[in-house]
């Protein structure tokens, strides 16, 4: 095997050990992000890209044929009885999640933004025990949205980004699933897909505009790069984190294949980060399950051009533009085109004898 497919392989295999480096590693989110022009000058970068569009490609050319289709039966068959589950497993899952935010303490939402306040704890906890009956969903929905936009004062708000689709997805699933308009409550887990799928797409970008916030926790777990040069795992990393991402809004078989690969790999994470990865992943995880067993045959829009070999490729390419001139746009307009050196909020500052100890 030529030794680019080796490395992009690996990097696909490990892309989520450093998903949310910040809850790891130093950061300083105003800092000036690396121009876009030294990914898209780096060969590794396409190298993955390329292998990348050839799965997609092939997944989707084998999705036509009747082994394709015999997958898939496999799948709806072998996962039909957490299907009709789905609402309860997605429930509980929330519930949980809450609880153990709540245990943790002193944080909100996520374990990279956190509080001195300890009603914020108890606040997380109401939030779980509302996700158990239909009529205190909504004020689940309302108390995750308001933690947020709370968290503004003690956090920028392009921070805050990373965890915005994620949040308003897990809220609008609880505001869809207690409603009594079964065409809104049709929609609850497209808004669970989509929202997982963006907030990867978004997060990965870090990797091509901040490699340097990974390069502490590399040389901390060198076994994270499988031996490969730290400046060609981080890009083709990125690469494998946004193009997963982008294929949980593909067709059947590709999308349950990237959730099912996503899965696999944020579930092998735990073992060397530990329960705060555990707890801080646990939605999306619950999401990619939910993703795997959903039997939905088709695509709900642009079926026309997302259904078809020749829309993969340019599909892929102008969401990958989208996001990163929405990235480094915003950027730019929240901190000026040359960056700031501090920002508010840090969880761990920056320390060369312990990179990754929380002050």
């Amino acid at each position: 095997m030529p030794r680019w497919t080796l490395a992009a392989l690996i990097a696909l295999a490990a892309t989520p050990a450093l998903a949310h480096v910040k809850w790891f590693a130093p950061f300083i989110v105003g800092a000036a992000p690396a121009s876009p022009w030294l990914t898209l000058g780096d060969p590794w970068f396409w190298a993955a890209l390329g292998l990348v569009l050839v799965f997609f490609l092939a997944t989707r050319i084998i999705e036509w044929t009747s082994l394709g289709m015999a997958i898939l039966a496999g799948i709806d068959n072998g996962t039909a009885p957490l299907w009709t589950r789905a609402d309860d497993f997605m429930r509980a899952v929330i519930g949980a999640f809450f609880v153990a935010i709540f245990s943790v303490g002193g944080v909100y939402l996520t374990p990279d933004l956190q509080t001195p306040s300890e009603w914020v704890s108890w606040a997380q906890l109401a939030i779980a025990a509302g996700v158990f009956w239909r009529w205190t969903m909504p004020l689940s929905a309302l108390g995750i949205i308001a933690l947020w936009v709370l968290a503004l004062r003690d956090y920028d708000f392009f921070h805050l980004l990373d965890y915005l689709a994620l949040g308003l997805a897990t809220a609008g699933y609880l505001v869809l699933a207690a409603s009594g308009d079964w065409d809104w409550r049709g929609l609850r887990f497209q808004v669970l897909r989509w929202g997982v799928a963006i907030a990867l797409m978004w997060s990965s970008l870090e990797k091509f505009a901040y490699p340097d916030w990974f390069y502490p926790l590399v040389e901390e777990k060198p076994f994270l790069t499988f031996g490969l040069p730290r400046d060609i795992f981080i890009p083709m990393a990125g690469v494998a984190e946004f193009t997963l991402g982008f294929g949980l809004t593909g067709t059947p078989l590709v999308r349950r294949l990237s959730a099912l690969a996503l899965l696999v790999i944020f579930t092998a994470a735990v073992w060397p980060f530990g329960r705060i990865d555990l707890v801080g992943h646990a939605l999306i995880m619950a999401i990619l399950v939910l993703i795997v067993v959903d039997p939905s045959p088709r695509l709900h829009h642009w079926r026309a051009l997302r259904e078809t070999l020749w829309g993969i490729p340019p599909g892929l390419l102008l969401a990958l533009a989208g996001f990163a001139a929405l990235y480094w746009g915003l950027h730019a307009a929240v901190y000026g085109p040359e960056g700031i050196e501090t920002s508010p909020g840090q969880t761990h500052l920056p320390s060369e004898e312990h990179p990754h100890e929380a002050p």
